[in-house]
């Protein structure tokens, strides 16, 4: 491959280190690409509200595709751009498949504004376990996470792994979400129908004129894995799930080696 004009990354497992930082060498290279007029753009699962600090980290860009491809988020601006949603139908007729399917489960919804911490973004039931140690989410009652539009949905059974969940869910709900994960302990992420990491990230390379065969993308997880497969040069990390080890152009160091830095460093 040539230099890239658009480096597309994926944050956790990725861009970030294993200590949750990015590294003065990846950031340095980043800088590198954009002084040369290059284009960098976040492609995460993360809500816009956690998108800032990382963008503060790298030093440079401000576009981040969100919510594994529902949301285009200007950080510098600190607005959105665009959305795309399931509505309260599809949001109903999900979390019904879910009581039939994984009684056991807890439910969130990720909603947005017009900017990073507009309303109650994370709304969870009772029932929902955080995968994560950190939570800022409101608490409610199942019927109220139904009543507005949501990017994403979330599915939560921490006796079982994502990809059962996947395996079980699919054949109910495939219809009206997409679904994938990010974190390998019984977590869904279910995102409008046929909205992914490689949608949004086409809709940003059409913004900047770049075409597909210049789009470098780095990622380590399940929900990178159109994204990997759609970009001119598709970059596995080291630590990367072993789907995305199948698919991609190229497997770089881990992310706790600076594997995205080596593959960069090439050109920049």
């Amino acid at each position: 491959m040539q230099a890239p004009r658009l480096v597309a990354s994926d944050v956790d497992g990725t861009l970030l280190d294993p200590h949750d930082r990015v590294t003065p060498r990846a950031a340095a290279v980043i800088g590198r690409a954009v002084a040369a007029g290059v284009g960098f753009v976040l492609v995460t699962g993360r809500p816009p509200r956690w998108i800032p600090p990382v963008v503060a980290a790298v030093g440079v860009g401000r576009l981040a595709v969100c919510a594994n491809g529902s949301v285009l988020y200007d950080a510098v601006e600190d607005r959105v751009l665009w959305s795309q949603t399931l509505e309260p139908a599809a949001l109903a007729e999900i979390a019904q498949a879910v009581a039939d399917v994984l009684p056991t489960s807890g439910l969130a919804v990720e909603r947005v504004g017009t900017s990073a911490h507009d309303g109650e973004a994370f709304v969870a039931e009772p029932a929902y376990r955080h995968a994560w140690p950190d939570s800022d989410n409101a608490i409610t009652e199942r019927s109220d996470l139904l009543t507005a539009p949501a990017v994403k949905m979330l599915v939560r059974c921490s006796e079982l792994r994502s990809e059962a969940m996947v395996a079980a869910l699919a054949p109910v709900v495939g219809h009206v979400g997409d679904l994938t994960f990010s974190h390998p302990a019984g977590l869904v992420e279910i995102s409008p129908p046929g909205v992914t990491k490689a949608t949004g990230l086409a809709e940003v390379a059409g913004r900047l004129g770049v075409d597909v065969a210049d789009v470098i993308a780095f990622g380590d997880m399940p929900n990178d894995l159109e994204m990997l497969r759609w970009a001119g040069h598709g970059v596995a990390m080291g630590n990367a799930h072993p789907v995305l080890h199948d698919v991609a152009d190229e497997i770089t160091a881990t992310n706790g080696e600076d594997g995205l830095a080596l593959v960069l460093e090439r050109w920049f």
